[in-house]
């Protein structure tokens, strides 16, 4: 390393973003992902070890898989390469595959490339590395936002082992903030201090988000003038100018959160598009967890619209599916789309009551038997015994219906699904008396 080299090293370090000065040194340094870096975990072990293979790193941003790719740096013996997919070229490549080749060869050591974005590569960049994985020329450590299954050259991700990072608890942000603030790798020199609720709406807003809750703390800090004692204090009213959102009233463990969530889909139950997509928007606001919307409407669509429209399920499964996929904010588009398709459907909760009505009498009656032309005829012997004796077969009928018992003797007539007259059950009903199957 020359002076300038030097030079600029130390004003990177003096210089650089929080959270880029924050970021751990060691594995133990480093906050989450216990799941995976836990002391147990294999890839903590192979940290440790210096025995790392090929990894794909895949997580929202600012959940650690540049922090975990610099502690490898910092704890490997091998060379530690790094390139990101979104301004790499082919020659940068070559360099990187002839460098290590040398190591190998010259020296014996191995050489770890850390591709970020790796799913910026395309095909053919993907290919080119392909050959030098699999003979171990380089050791590929990939990092990326979307699913690699679908992003990601298949042959790659057979030689490599996919850790999926989660985002970050809440605790775990609440620890990077107060780090942040009163560590010396973090803005003590700036004699600052926060407020407990600033630093909850923080880590809230940031939705699981390290360098989103980092970046609003360095803000915060460096926009705040002293107070007549010298000190920085960094308030509820800081931290929302910080991160550009309102302090709305939203208590993701508190009663505030049910009864949002209550309003919600009572709003959906009740037909009320308008209601729904306001309560819609306030938990997206408030940092709801995605999951637990897109539960809630799959729920709805089942529970309270049934099969008036079988369509909404299916709209509801969609949505969770395609939210899980593209992520904020785009995922607010489905969401209300899946809203209003689901508050605007035709309601029944007929199939609710249906279950509802038949683990009661699951609970309740106790029967003998289940009616023997229904039981299992395919197994040898059966017949013997006399099961499925007498069982019509309903595609021999008129209709593609007979009139059989299905229920067990002591259930005979019970009615558990009666269908609604309203949206497809009306079909329905029509075609139970098609049939003559409710008399």
């Amino acid at each position: 390393m020359d002076i300038f080299d030097y030079m600029r090293n130390t004003t990177m370090k003096s210089e650089s973003p929080l959270a880029s000065r924050m970021r751990p040194e060691t594995l133990d340094e480093v906050v989450g992902q216990k799941h995976i870096i836990g002391k147990d975990k294999l890839l903590y072990r192979a940290i440790k070890a210096d025995k790392l293979s090929s990894i794909i790193l895949y997580g929202p941003p600012g959940t650690g898989k540049t922090t975990i790719a610099k502690v490898i740096a910092n704890t490997t013996s091998a060379d530690f390469t790094q390139i990101n997919a979104t301004v790499a070229g082919k020659k940068d490549m070559e360099d990187v595959i002839n460098k290590a080749k040398d190591n190998m060869g010259m020296y014996g050591r191995k050489t770890i490339l850390f591709v970020d974005e790796i799913h910026r590569f395309n095909k053919g960049q993907q290919d080119y590395l392909l050959p030098f994985v699999e003979d171990g020329t380089v050791i590929l450590i990939g990092a990326t936002t979307e699913n690699p299954y679908f992003e990601v050259n298949g042959a790659l991700i057979s030689r490599s082992i996919i850790f999926e990072l989660e985002p970050l608890s809440k605790d775990d942000i609440c620890e990077l903030i107060r780090r942040a603030v009163y560590t010396e790798k973090g803005m003590k020199a700036y004699n600052a201090t926060i407020e407990d609720e600033a630093v909850e709406f923080l880590a809230d807003m940031s939705d699981g988000d390290a360098r989103s809750a980092l970046n609003a703390v360095e803000l915060g800090i460096l926009t705040t003038d002293p107070d007549e004692e010298g000190i920085i204090r960094i308030t509820i009213d800081v931290a929302q100018e910080c991160i550009q959102k309102r302090v709305i009233k939203y208590d993701k463990n508190g009663d505030n959160h049910y009864d949002t969530i209550s309003a919600f889909i009572k709003s959906m139950r009740g037909s009320d598009p308008d209601a729904a997509i306001y309560y819609l928007g306030r938990m997206l606001y408030a940092g709801e967890s995605l999951t637990f919307i897109t539960r809630r409407i799959m729920i709805c669509a089942a529970e309270d619209v049934g099969l008036a429209d079988p369509n909404a399920l299916n709209v509801a499964v969609s949505c969770s599916l395609a939210v899980e996929r593209i992520g904020m904010p785009e995922a607010q588009i489905i969401l209300a789309e899946a809203v209003n398709y689901i508050a605007s459907a035709p309601k029944s909760n007929a199939s609710y009551m249906s279950i509802d009505n038949a683990m009661k009498a699951v609970k309740d009656v106790k029967i003998s038997h289940i009616p023997i032309h229904l039981k299992d005829a395919h197994y040898k012997s059966a017949g013997r015994l006399g099961h499925g004796e007498g069982y019509k077969y309903a595609h021999d009928y008129d209709n593609h219906y007979v009139e059989q018992q299905y229920l067990p003797d002591e259930l005979i007539d019970r009615i558990f699904y009666e269908p609604s007259d309203i949206g497809y059950e009306n079909q329905i009903r029509e075609y139970f008396k098609k049939i003559g199957k409710r008399k």
